[in-house]
């Protein structure tokens, strides 16, 4: 058939996971995506053809599901969440001069940013920004002047990839930032393991969030200067009740 789909799973949870994408998945030839989303997929479809490469071979992944959709394959590749955010959407289409006759489409997925938000209550009620601390293909200079820059216009702000072993300063770094521009009692919350098994979500403050524990399966939220606690959600007010 000489087509990609490029699939959001979401955040894990197959209830979460959209019609359409379990769509794509039941009528794909080979399903192929990172280890760890495989390794969710295969009990759902355990008769699929399934194709996995570890962290840092996502060109690799990218080249052999075109390589796959140009031998004449229903290919469908998978990503956590929404495949164009933080994912290989864009590394495919940019590859894809290379492989011409491939059709590509693109599922979407619910991403962190909105399933989080969801756990929490509604900390992305207004205007946001969504930053990866992440510097494995950023370099961190950038990723402060983002924070920087997004602090001081009071934007709410979702942080992915907040902490990981190697990285283990980059939230309090980011929560030293965001300080020079928010209050330490800013409203703060923290979605850990959406949509699997151990979910959680909790409240904290901007003074308090540079030392709290997350990792890489928690994605945390900064409020603006307008967000409060209601009956215990995080909620940003978008200002209709003004007036």
């Amino acid at each position: 058939m000489n087509r990609l789909t490029l699939v959001g799973l979401g955040p894990g949870d197959r209830d979460l996971m959209t019609a359409a994408a379990q769509r794509e998945l039941e009528q794909a030839d080979i399903i192929v995506g990172y280890k760890r989303y495989i390794q969710l997929l295969r009990p759902l479809y355990p008769d699929k053809e399934y194709f996995a490469t570890g962290m840092t071979h996502e060109v690799e992944r990218c080249q052999e599901a075109l390589s796959r959709a140009a031998a004449g394959l229903d290919v469908a590749l998978v990503a956590s969440g929404d495949p164009g955010v933080y994912a290989l959407a864009g590394l495919v289409f940019e590859l894809a001069p290379d492989y011409p006759g491939v059709t590509i489409t693109v599922v979407p997925g619910v991403t962190a940013a909105t399933s989080g938000a969801a756990l929490l209550g509604a900390p992305l009620g207004h205007d946001f920004a969504v930053v990866s601390l992440s510097d494995r293909l950023t370099d961190w200079p950038t990723i402060e002047r983002r924070l920087e820059l997004a602090a001081q216009a009071d934007f709410c702000l979702c942080l992915y990839n907040p902490s990981s072993r190697t990285r283990a300063g980059h939230l309090a770094r980011a929560c030293e930032i965001v300080l020079r521009h928010q209050s330490p009692d800013t409203v703060c919350g923290l979605a850990h393991r959406i949509g699997r098994a151990g979910e959680s979500a909790q409240l904290t403050t901007l003074g308090q969030l540079g030392q709290t524990t997350a990792d890489m399966f928690t994605t945390v939220f900064i409020g603006n200067s307008s967000t409060k606690v209601v009956d215990g959600r995080m909620v940003t007010p978008r200002g209709y009740r003004r007036g």
